[in-house]
């Protein structure tokens, strides 16, 4: 009795954050430096957290919108991607009240986006929501790195036509530029934790406004040249496509700007990084929610519209390699440059949580595995060392590769865009958002807030099915001509 009533007594006295902190590994930290999960005091703000969220959004995707309302017209083109905007805001805002578990102050944290799948919901949609995640965060490796090895192929055809005029062929393969951005990315890779990465973010988003503010410009002045606006209310007419063309392009449109907007799949790993209370985490998420959603639709809004206007129906898929614009040459060069650096961040903050997981799992596998665990320090300088673990290496070594030889395969940037767009558009930010949401809040079924929830969670399925189709299908008609690892331009 004495054995099991101390037994008992123990399980309910409190675990400190030192406590954790032992569990953990971190034995030489000051109890001082670590947060209330025991783990090492977090340092993110409103600031960091935005710039983790605009280096995540305005992305390769914001090159596509001038595509996107080539095909949606000037009514509906501006209108979708407002919506757009609107509901990732909302649902990006329920979710960040999901982070910690009861108390939005003191209660539990939650530190992955499947943490808080599993804390409110469980059962087969854990499973359902990792699987979907990780594809989509490895889809969207997969498109950066064809997105980015476009910009450097486009940076050297933009000299070729200087050199030798806008109508020499300049033929340039993209697979040197892929195999550049790959052991850039196996560098990048080895840093341990998405929370290190926080420079890389603010540097990523710099260079996100710096190219967007240039297509911007070049649009501009491209609509002043010619003295008017391009383009119809209705987009591209079926004069210039055939019927069928028009529905699947319309539809991929659809999941471009999806894509372009996505960022909830690793809103909970950057809301983890930000400091502890007050003002609460969710408090402070919120706030970065708002001003990066209402940075980036001014910026997709202008940068869209004015390609439309310049260009009109014959908008490029990809509006500064398309070659729609020669010159200035330097001035395209900075902009590809700018978008190439931009990736090279983007493709970490979308892979980071990636690593995490199958890092974490393989250690709660094989706890005692030296191979998996042991973390070997190398020293940089004198006051700056490196912890360096075999597996960490090897495995995200080998995932860059991976996912650098399927880039070459498939390198259909509009395609693959739309494709993942539709894919994580409403499973990760409005389905799981939302019935988490649900289930936290206790909202009584068929009551008003609950019926406009399920109402806006089927109205995005359908819009995420359609655009899935549109994508496949240009995937398809592409395929008919492709040859793989044959990527000129």
């Amino acid at each position: 009795m004495g054995a099991e009533g101390a037994t008992k007594d123990q399980q309910h006295e409190p675990v400190s954050a030192m406590d954790i902190s032992l569990e953990l590994g971190y034995k030489q930290l000051d109890p001082n430096s670590l947060d209330d999960d025991g783990r090492p005091r977090r340092t993110g703000t409103t600031w960091t957290a935005s710039a983790h969220i605009i280096t995540a959004v305005i992305g390769s995707g914001v090159l596509s919108l001038a595509w996107s309302i080539a095909q949606l017209g000037w009514i509906a083109g501006p209108v979708v991607m407002i919506i757009f905007a609107f509901v990732i805001y909302y649902t990006s805002s329920l979710l960040a009240d999901c982070y910690r578990s009861g108390d939005p102050v003191t209660g539990k944290r939650n530190y992955t986006y499947m943490e808080v799948v599993q804390a409110n919901l469980g059962g087969f949609k854990v499973k359902l929501c990792g699987y979907i995640q990780y594809i989509n965060l490895f889809g969207v490796a997969i498109g950066y790195t064809i997105a980015a090895s476009i910009s450097m192929t486009a940076i050297k055809r933009s000299n070729c036509f200087h050199e030798k005029g806008d109508n020499s062929p300049c033929h340039t393969s993209s697979n040197p530029f892929m195999i550049i951005f790959g052991i850039t990315q196996i560098i990048f890779s080895q840093i341990p934790d998405f929370d290190q990465i926080w420079w890389l973010s603010i540097v990523a988003a710099v260079m996100s406004f710096t190219y967007s503010s240039i297509g911007l410009g070049l649009g501009i002045s491209e609509t002043i040249r010619h003295g008017h606006f391009k383009g119809s209310l209705t987009g591209v007419s079926v004069s210039s496509v055939s019927q069928t063309q028009k529905i699947w392009h319309s539809l991929q449109a659809f999941g471009d700007i999806a894509f372009a907007y996505s960022y909830s799949n690793i809103l909970i790993e950057i809301q983890d990084t930000i400091k502890s209370p007050p003002p609460s985490e969710a408090q402070v998420m919120k706030k970065a929610n708002f001003f990066s959603v209402a940075t980036t639709t001014v910026f997709y809004t202008l940068c869209g519209s004015m390609g439309y206007a310049a260009f009109g129906d014959s908008a490029p898929g990809n509006l500064l390699t398309g070659f729609g614009f020669y010159n200035p040459y330097w001035l395209l060069d900075i902009a590809n440059a700018a978008i190439v650096v931009h990736l090279v961040g983007a493709y970490q903050v979308f892979s980071q949580p990636l690593f995490a997981f199958v890092e974490k799992s393989a250690r709660e596998r094989w706890p005692d595995s030296r191979f998996i665990n042991r973390e070997l320090v190398v020293s940089i300088s004198k006051s700056r060392k490196f912890k360096l673990n075999i597996f960490r290496m090897l495995w995200r070594t080998s995932y860059v590769i991976f996912t650098t030889v399927l880039s070459m395969m498939l390198p259909f940037f509009n395609d693959i865009v739309g494709l993942m767009g539709a894919l994580g558009f409403w499973p990760l930010t409005v389905y799981f958002p939302v019935e988490i949401y649900i289930v936290q809040q206790k909202l009584e079924r068929w009551s008003t807030k609950w019926i406009c929830l399920r109402l806006l969670s089927l109205g995005c399925l359908i819009i995420s099915v359609a655009a899935a189709v549109g994508s496949v299908a240009s995937i398809v008609d592409d395929l008919k001509v492709f040859k793989p690892f044959k990527n000129n331009y």
